[in-house]
């Protein structure tokens, strides 16, 4: 009987009533006049229905279906819903491809048609059944119980969470879509939904993901967008994934209309819940679920974290990757699309954001905003008051992990700073460079942007790990080196702090390097970017440096208060101990990259470029190559390079190839020195056997450059504070604050100890550098740049000799009358002049002698030529015998001071005075001059006796 009515339209109660407008209207009479096609009723029912479809997929409809056949129209679809026998012209079209397909299917309860979809994009399928199917999944999705199965499975669900109201006319509630809405909302907020409609509702959400044309929304917002960009990818969902890649900006531009559409759509099915929903990602994914995901159960939302997971690694794959963003890049806009997320979250959400049900939205806080609402509470400390519970902060913080991936995965980010990625960054379009180049050009963007990269930026340094490529690059060492800090729940910056730390170590990978040092650089652009300096540093700064923001000055600051209240002796530090604590480790890690401290960077940039453009930049390597060369530096990169060389003087441990060349022996030799007397105790230790070369060449360095300046020398600077004014005033009267002296008051001051002049803690420090000056000619800049030539031609030799040990100094000093030019002798000159004062500073001549001074000078004070004169006293007595070669010596010794004598006469008296007490013949001469005396007394009496007698006699006359 069933059968026979829907054969026929006539027959069914009222159906001809209700449609006889509608049928005429649309044209839907008797297909064939004139003949009898006992399959022509099914036809008219068919053609009304296409009219109903067309009507919703059309903004201006020409042609509406009246209410009442709609309804007719919805009933008749409903009551042959059991059977597709029923519906005449699917049945018609469909015989071919149900025997085909679906030949074990029981008709009935739907079975037949639910077969049918499953297969309508298989490739064998008919045009004309397609068709058939698709207009009866859009009579679906208008009113839901034209789908027998999912009525009856649904039915009690449906009534027991008030999804539809009976006595309501059929409009909204009766749409797929809301069914679909309502039921996931309960699912989501942990309701009990049955298994058979969980079944069913995950059928006709993927229904709906996989045909684009079921969506009426999607129709009218978008099929402009289809036409020009996804034309001919109407099946399983490509071109729902096509209009997803316009709207990410890949293929053009996508109207705000149909990216609605498409969040809708998206909350609708709801294929974060369970990925196989989207068809075209699960068949793209396919194979890296079953080799980076198997372990999840299938259907698990876990599936896509764990996909989202192994974005960018070798086990994903181009189309999966595609797929996977452009699903995420909507997920991303709602976090109530991440069903982990929502299922942690909304709680917190609800008492925190003020957020509302699953499928209800808020004007207050729109959806895209609750996460940005719940990541500021998930970095709260305790003191700043509310936080989030555990389980959310960690989902918060996978969220950003797969964030910091991709910045269209960020809406804030993307929206804020559209105009600055074009205009800094359209070349930037590896992985992961995006952000990074927005950090790059942070002061260049406009003033939005700046603030939400400065945020995220922000978040970053307290927690790295939100940079997920850095850290898959950085893995081996973390696991390595950092593995303790890793594991912690709360960052808090350890895990950066520790790989800046090592980032030299041989398992270092060029990846990781470049990704920390990036970072490093990008912190110096804001010192909030430096989350421990600041944790440690907040207060401070607001008292002492307010207004300041680059972390740069911002360390210049405090460090200059730190330096201050030292030097005055201040009883209270102003900068607090924690503060200090953490300013310390700043400055040494700025030391590592010339490019950490911007002013010396620019101010060297063209240099660098010029002398150092192949060498690295980290491990201090370019700074390092500036100091050998900076005699070739522009004036402004060379009063740079001094300054930076005198605050690394005075406090050693900021010399950071100095701390790494020489790590090994500070731990042996200076384990319990102050970090300012660090090089001290390295020179007091340069010369023993187990120094370790590399680290003996790198003070040798260091007290060369001392040498070039005083003030290099913080020691020598202190001990000889009133010496230097006192006698070498016209030298500092020429000099620049920012350029070196080349030596000329240390020359000043060795001249005065050879006068035995100089006070005594300025004497000792002196002696120091002429002892050492003297075993390495490198050290007396002076000589250096006065005898370049004579060393080249008359000492080639002993210069090229692995370790000096004075033997330059010696072949000047025998080469003397060779010598040419005049400031090249004077400063030889010099060098005799100064090992009469004392036998310590010339090591040729104390090695020789070495045994004679113990046997007979043990017992004389070294120091003002005492030592000295003992062994030429020896020299001149018979009765002692000197050793051969200390006799050989000091007879060699004596012919140059003879010499000297001769072409260098005295500049002045208290030279003349000096030259007399350190003569081998000062006793001769001093009776002489004595003798001279006497007479020239006896002679003035004479001669006053004299002039007194003519006086008298003039008064008597």
């Amino acid at each position: 009987m069933t059968a026979i009515i829907f054969s026929d339209y006539r027959l069914i109660c009222g159906f001809m009533d209700d449609c006889k407008a509608d049928i005429n209207l649309l044209k839907c009479g008797s297909i064939r006049p004139g003949e009898k096609d006992a399959h022509s009723q099914g036809e008219v029912v068919a053609c009304l229905e296409k009219g109903l479809v067309k009507e919703a997929e059309e903004t201006d409809s020409r042609i509406q279906v009246s209410d009442q056949c709609k309804k007719a129209i919805l009933r008749v679809a409903e009551l042959s819903s059991d059977d597709f026998h029923l519906d005449r012209h699917l049945y018609f079209a469909c015989r071919d491809d149900r025997e085909r397909f679906c030949e074990n299917t029981q008709a009935g309860e739907g079975r037949v048609y639910k077969c049918l979809f499953n297969h309508k994009f298989e490739e064998s399928m008919s045009e004309k059944c397609r068709d058939a199917l698709t207009t009866r999944q859009k009579l679906i999705a208008q009113d839901y119980k034209v789908s027998y199965s999912l009525a009856k499975s649904c039915k009690s669900d449906l009534k027991k969470y008030r999804c539809n109201v009976e006595n309501l006319p059929r409009s909204r509630e009766a749409r797929l879509s809301y069914l679909l809405m309502c039921l996931e909302s309960a699912v989501h907020r942990g309701r009990q939904v049955s298994s058979e409609c969980q079944g069913e509702m995950l059928d006709y959400r993927r229904m709906l993901m996989e045909d684009f044309s079921l969506s009426p929304e999607i129709i009218l917002s978008c099929r402009g967008e289809i036409e020009h960009h996804c034309s001919g990818l109407h099946r399983k969902g490509r071109t729902l994934h096509c209009l997803m890649k316009v709207v990410r900006g890949e293929k053009g531009n996508l109207g705000l209309s149909c990216q609605q559409a498409l969040q809708t759509l998206i909350q609708e099915t709801d294929p974060g819940a369970d990925y196989r929903i989207d068809r075209a990602l699960n068949e793209a994914c396919e194979s890296v679920i079953q080799t980076a995901c198997k372990h999840i159960r299938s259907g698990d939302p876990m599936i896509l974290s764990c996909l989202m997971e192994h974005l960018y690694t070798e086990k994903m794959v181009e189309d999966c990757e595609h797929r996977l963003l452009e699903l995420q890049y909507f997920i991303s806009r709602d976090w109530k699309l991440d069903t982990v997320l929502y299922r942690k979250c909304q709680g917190d959400a609800s008492r925190l954001c003020h957020t509302h049900g699953w499928n209800e939205t808020s004007e207050v806080i729109p959806a895209g905003a609750v996460f940005s609402c719940l990541y500021r509470h998930a970095y709260r400390t305790e003191e700043q008051g509310r936080r989030l519970s555990r389980e959310c902060r960690a989902e918060v913080q996978r969220i950003l992990h797969q964030r910091a991936m991709d910045v269209k995965l960020d809406p804030t980010l993307q929206n804020k700073c559209m105009i600055d990625l074009g205009k800094w960054c359209s070349e930037k379009t590896e992985t992961g460079q995006e952000l990074e180049c927005l950090q790059d050009h942070l002061d260049d963007l406009v003033s939005d942007c700046r603030d939400v990269v400065g945020n995220l930026t922000e978040l970053e340094s307290e927690d790295i790990q939100i940079e997920a490529l850095l850290m898959r690059a950085c893995e081996p060492i973390i696991q390595t080196f950092c593995h303790e800090v890793a594991d912690n729940q709360i960052d808090s910056g350890d895990l950066m702090e520790c790989l800046i730390q090592n980032k030299h170590q041989k398992e270092m990978n060029e990846k990781c390097a470049i990704g920390v040092t990036h970072f490093q650089l990008v912190q110096m652009k804001d010192f909030r970017f430096s989350y421990k300096f600041k944790m440690a540093c907040k207060e401070d700064v607001l008292k002492l440096c307010p207004n300041i923001k680059k972390k740069v000055d911002v360390v210049i600051c405090l460090s200059t208060t730190v330096r201050n209240d030292t030097l005055q002796d201040a009883k209270e530090h102003r900068v607090s101990l924690k503060c200090r604590k953490q300013l310390r480790v700043e400055e040494l890690e700025m030391t590592e990259d010339i490019r950490l401290e911007p002013e010396l960077y620019e101010a060297c940039k063209s240099d660098i470029k010029n002398y150092c453009q192949n060498v690295p930049y980290g491990n201090a390597q370019i700074i390092e190559c500036l100091k050998e060369i900076k005699k070739q530096l522009s004036t402004r990169c060379h009063q740079k390079v001094f300054k930076l060389q005198e605050t690394e003087m005075m406090d050693p441990e900021l010399d950071y190839t100095l701390m790494r060349v020489c790590k090994q022996m500070i731990k042996r030799f200076c384990p319990e020195a102050d970090s300012k007397n660090m090089l001290q105790c390295l020179k007091q230790n340069k010369n023993s056997e187990v120094m370790d070369p590399k680290c003996k060449q790198m003070i040798t360095k260091r007290q060369i450059t001392q040498n070039t300046d005083y003030r290099l020398n913080p020691v020598l600077r202190k001990a000889c504070k009133a010496d230097i004014p006192k006698f070498c005033q016209n030298i500092l009267n020429r000099a620049k604050d920012d350029t070196e002296l080349e030596g000329q008051v240390i020359s000043c001051l060795k001249l005065k100890y050879a006068d035995q002049r100089l006070s005594p803690d300025c004497e000792d420090q002196i002696r120091v550098i002429i002892q050492e000056s003297a075993l390495d000619y490198r050290l007396d800049p002076q000589l250096q740049m006065h005898c370049s030539d004579e060393i080249s031609s008359l000492c080639a030799e002993e210069a090229a000799a692995q370790e000096q040990t004075g033997q330059v100094e010696e072949c000047l000093k025998v080469n003397l009358l060779k010598i040419k030019t005049e400031m090249c002798k004077k400063e030889v000159l010099n060098m005799l002049k100064e090992s009469k004062a004392d036998i310590f500073v010339d090591p040729v001549l104390h090695t020789a002698c070495a045994l004679d001074i113990k046997h007979h000078c043990a017992a004389i004070p070294p120091g003002r030529g005492r030592q000295m004169s003992c062994l030429m006293e020896a020299l001149e007595d018979k009765r002692v015998r000197l050793q051969p070669e200390c006799k050989k010596r000091l007879n060699d010794r004596i012919e140059m001071w003879s010499y000297a004598a001769k072409v260098a006469p005295a500049e002045g008296f208290s030279d003349l005075a000096m030259q007399v007490m350190t003569s081998p013949s000062k006793n001769y001469i001093l009776s002489v001059i004595t003798v001279g005396i006497c007479v020239l007394f006896l002679i003035g009496l004479m001669c006053g006796r004299i002039t007194k007698r003519v006086t008298r006699e003039l008064k008597d006359r």
